[in-house]
């Protein structure tokens, strides 16, 4: 058995454990939180060990990488993330392959993807991004929460698209116990008028516990698994 395999192993049940103790210590059913390896800058190889261990959910931000690397690993039984910032460009590319696109934050790449959904007759799951961002500061993606009930009213009338919730990344600097906390405001107002999309992606390696105490459903973790980040590519 590989060291890799069980560096994963050891990495995975850790990340777990602390999804178990988090969610306990909201009064949450862990069950009710899954996890989104990210793999980005990672090989495929890793990606086969992950599935070999039971993730099912991967994540990755590059569409160039993302494309080859789920090409690569079709035979898996694997969702994909794509969770990066996305270029209009690039957009019915992406929906190409990716089963979820949890980063959707403009109107103008709504129509691309459906447009990239409907050429491979698939529907694919959108997270609208919002930015938790305080006025004035550009320094992470995502709608302004005065926008986001229109970009969800587009998303949800998109044939080929299904609106399953929000994304959202904790602003730079800033406690992400706070963040999170608006974050759930904002989810509350949305899930008025969205009810079934209940999906709430937030949290990576160092802020999981705060997004799990605010609701997530999803945590997105990659050095934490998959350790420090090879060079950039």
């Amino acid at each position: 058995m590989s060291a890799r395999l069980e560096e994963l192993r050891t990495n995975l049940a850790a990340v777990h454990d602390r999804i178990a103790r988090a969610a306990e210590s909201a009064g949450r059913d862990p069950a009710d939180v899954d996890l989104v390896v990210v793999t980005k800058f990672f090989p495929a190889s890793d990606v086969r060990l992950l599935s070999d261990l039971g993730v099912s959910d991967v994540g990755e931000n590059r569409h160039q990488e993302a494309e080859a690397k789920a090409a690569e690993c079709a035979d898996l039984p694997l969702r994909w993330h794509f969770i990066g910032g996305l270029q209009s460009n690039k957009a019915a590319a992406v929906a190409r392959y990716a089963d979820v696109v949890e980063s959707v934050d403009r109107a103008s790449l709504v129509g691309r993807l459906d447009r990239g959904a409907a050429e491979t007759a698939r529907e694919v799951e959108v997270l609208v991004q919002v930015s938790l961002d305080p006025p004035g500061r550009d320094n992470r993606a995502g709608v302004v929460p005065e926008d986001l009930a229109a970009l969800a009213a587009q998303v949800d009338t998109s044939p080929h698209l299904a609106l399953r919730g929000l994304m959202a990344v904790a602003p730079l600097g800033e406690d992400p116990v706070e963040a999170f906390r608006r974050l759930a405001a904002i989810r509350a107002e949305f899930l008025e008028q969205h009810p079934s999309a209940t999906r709430l992606s937030a949290g990576m390696s160092g802020d999981l516990e705060a997004a799990v105490s605010a609701g997530a459903t999803h945590v997105r973790i990659g050095s934490a698994v998959l350790g420090s980040r090879p060079g950039v590519q």
